[in-house]
C-alpha cells in the first residue's frame, strides 16, 4: 500500500474533490492544472496518477454532453454511487439529518462557514474542507469515512468507471488501504421512484382494485324499540 508522507496535501485533496464534480466547460479548462496540483505535492502513488490522467483525458475526448449525461447516470441515479457519503449509511432515513448536523458542526468548530449549495456529506464538499486541515488530521478525519469511501470506490469499479481511481486517491491520501468490498443489492431506480395510480386500491392491505368485485357485508342489528311517550 502506498503511504505518501507529503508535507501539504491541501491541493491534491481540492483537485480531487474539483474532478468529482460536474464536467461543464469550466472544469474541463482547468483539468490540466488539476493534474499538475497533483503531481506538485506528491501524495498519490504513481499509478494512481495515470489512471486519473486517464479520467481527464477521457472527459477532455468526449463531447461535452456525452461527458455531462455520463456524469449524471453515473452519480445521480441509484445509492451506491452517490457522491453524498451518508447515503450510503442511512439512505433516506431520519438518521441522516443529525448526522449532517454533527458534520456541519465539525465545520463550524474548525472555524468554517458552511455556505456551499451541496449538502454538507458531499463529497467535494468533504473534501475541500479537509483540505483546510493539516494533514494528520485531513487524514484522521477521512479515515473515519474509509468503509463509505471503499463502497462507493467499490460500486464505482463495478460500473467499470474511471471515476473510481479518484475516490481510490482520496483513500489513498487517507492512509487507507483501498479494497473492493460486497454490496447489498440496490432496488431498481424506476421502482424506488414509482408512484402508485390514483385510486388504485391495493388488494394485500385489505383494499381492492376498482375493476375487481367489491364484496359487501351485512350485519344484523335488532330493531329498537320506541321509547315510551315518543311520538309515532
Amino acid at each position: 500500500m502506498f503511504q505518501p508522507h507529503p508535507e501539504s496535501v491541501r491541493l491534491t485533496l481540492r483537485a480531487l474533490g474539483c474532478l468529482l464534480t460536474y464536467p461543464d466547460a469550466q472544469l474541463r479548462a482547468v483539468l490540466p492544472q488539476l493534474v499538475d496540483a497533483l503531481q506538485l505535492e506528491g501524495a498519490l502513488s504513481p499509478r494512481r496518477l495515470n489512471e486519473i490522467e486517464a479520467l481527464c483525458r477521457q472527459i477532455t475526448t468526449l463531447a461535452p454532453m456525452e461527458a455531462e449525461a455520463r456524469y449524471v447516470d453515473l452519480f445521480d441515479r441509484g445509492r451506491q454511487t452517490s457522491l453524498h457519503l451518508f447515503e450510503h449509511v442511512h439512505g433516506d432515513s431520519r438518521d441522516r439529518g443529525p448526522a449532517l448536523i454533527d458534520l456541519l458542526q465539525t465545520y463550524e468548530r474548525a472555524g468554517l462557514q458552511f455556505s456551499a449549495p451541496e449538502l454538507p456529506d458531499h463529497l467535494p464538499v468533504v473534501l475541500e474542507f479537509a483540505s483546510t486541515q493539516p494533514p494528520e488530521v485531513a487524514s484522521e478525519f477521512l479515515s473515519e469515512m474509509a468503509h463509505i469511501l471503499n463502497a462507493l470506490f467499490s460500486a464505482l469499479l463495478g460500473r467499470e468507471s474511471p471515476y473510481a481511481s479518484v475516490v481510490a486517491a482520496v483513500l489513498e491520501v487517507a492512509g487507507q488501504r483501498v479494497q473492493a468490498v460486497e454490496l447489498a443489492p440496490e432496488p431498481d431506480l424506476d421502482e424506488v421512484w414509482s408512484e402508485p395510480a390514483a385510486f388504485d386500491g391495493c388488494s394485500s392491505r385489505g383494499q381492492s382494485r376498482p375493476d375487481q368485485p367489491q364484496p359487501m357485508h351485512f350485519v344484523r342489528t335488532e330493531r329498537t324499540r320506541p321509547q315510551q311517550g315518543a311520538s309515532r
